[in-house]
């Protein structure tokens, strides 16, 4: 029964580090197994889905050294099985990397289809139509997608939609394939970027990542390389709405402010005050009033879908009323009921969220139904007046790494607890 428990209304301040992206870290480690070299990776965020991907990267038989928290020493030439089918795999959606790496390496994979939050149908069909156009014999069948090829060659791969997960896929197979690959309407996303960026240290030779085609000469081999991930985003971005929420004043720290700017418009325009510096953002909203804004998810670089709960927990406490349209998944919305239980006024139509500001949450008993809803419950807890427990906290462990920790140094009253009784305690202690 382990819960999030906090008592909300003080105000955030102080300083708060970022960790690596998850995101990119998950694309990176399936790219580490592509040669028989040694790979190091840095700035790994100690959180349950990069454990859960090593774990799987160690069962098929690569070698594992986990140096320190946030550094492992990966070296892919004892992989014994081209089928993963480990036992936490399907339950984070990063899984399928492992196809296009195993595939490019090895010209064939099994792997369990891929799980992770329930936000909204997140096909493969375009992971498939880009294997197959690499040259690949591709078959979905019992929970497992399967992929063979006698070789690999370069094509011109157009994606329908904007899809970062077959963008970085169709990456890690195309860089040992023979020839050209081209990949139009590619994501831009910043963690895209680094993956290129570190299969290009690996020899990998990779061009136009970061713009929406991307080209890709295949290379024989890859070699081993020692790789830092880029700071996360989203995360920055959490604590970023959880100062504004709480009218309060932090430091976010080792961001790379481009890839905040579309959070930190969103916030300006509620009323926050933004400084960027090279390497840090600080947001200023202590003693200045939270005014209603309009937010629309898009691909990179517009506004994270990501990012799209934490903005309106924020919102939902501002003057007047908001519209937040999700443009990415069609269940993006399924934490309006819980933060409903808090006070919040939001009318869902289709795909737009209606949010009508209200001067203040309430603490009550939430259950996080996916990673990202689960940072806006805790956004909600820390400005709300009182208690706040919060179930199914799993999900959120999948994502923030040391979350009570740092809300905790940042001011928060916050803690993990795992049995009535320990409940119980923290609210005496606070009451």
């Amino acid at each position: 029964m382990e819960q999030y428990v906090i008592k909300g209304g003080t105000a955030l301040s102080g300083e708060v580090e970022i960790s690596g992206a998850k995101n990119a870290a998950l694309g990176i480690l399936a790219g580490a197994i592509m040669t028989d070299e040694t790979v190091t990776i840095e700035n790994l965020p100690n959180v349950k889905d990069i454990n859960v991907l090593i774990g799987a990267i160690e069962d098929i038989g690569a070698s594992v050294d986990r140096v320190d928290e946030h550094t492992v020493k990966i070296t892919g030439s004892s992989i014994t099985r081209l089928s993963v089918d480990y036992e936490y795999i399907k339950k984070i959606r990063a899984s399928y990397y492992l196809m296009g790496a195993l595939l490019g390496k090895y010209k064939s994979a099994e792997v369990a289809l891929p799980g992770g939050c329930l936000i909204g149908s997140r096909p493969i069909d375009l992971h498939v139509k880009g294997l197959k156009a690499l040259g690949a014999n591709v078959d979905v069948s019992y929970g497992l997608w399967s992929a063979r090829a006698d070789r690999l060659a370069g094509n011109h791969i157009y994606l329908d939609k904007v899809s970062v997960g077959a963008t970085i896929n169709i990456m890690l197979a195309a860089v040992l394939a023979e020839g050209k690959t081209t990949i139009e309407n590619a994501a831009k996303e910043p963690h895209v970027v680094d993956v290129a960026s570190f299969l290009n240290s690996m020899g990998a030779n990779i061009r136009g990542a970061g713009t929406d085609v991307i080209r890709i000469v295949g290379v024989s081999k890859l070699h081993g390389t020692t790789y830092a991930v880029i700071p996360d985003q989203i995360e920055a971005g959490t604590y970023m709405c959880a100062a504004a929420a709480t009218h309060g004043d932090v430091l976010v720290k080792n961001v790379i402010p481009k890839h905040l700017e579309a959070t930190s418009a969103k916030l300006i325009e509620a009323g926050c005050v933004i400084e960027e510096y090279d390497d840090a953002v600080r947001v200023i909203a202590k003693g200045r009033k939270l005014s209603s804004t309009h937010v629309t998810t898009l691909p990179y670089p517009g506004f994270p879908t990501d990012m799209q709960p934490e903005i309106t927990a924020v919102l939902a406490i501002a003057e007047g009323t908001s519209t937040v349209s999700e443009s990415i998944f069609e269940n993006r919305f399924k934490y309006v009921d819980e933060l409903a239980r808090m006070g919040a006024t939001i009318k869902v139509e289709g795909t737009v969220a209606i949010v009508t500001g209200v001067e203040r949450y309430t603490g009550a008993q939430v259950t996080a139904p996916d990673l990202r809803a689960g940072a806006a419950l805790i956004i909600a807890g820390l400005a709300a007046d009182g208690i706040t427990v919060i179930d199914d906290i799993k999900f959120i462990q999948r994502g923030y790494e040391d979350i009570v920790g740092k809300f905790t140094k940042l001011g928060a009253t916050f803690a993990e607890v795992d049995s009535e009784h320990e409940l119980q305690k923290f609210k005496l202690k606070v009451s």
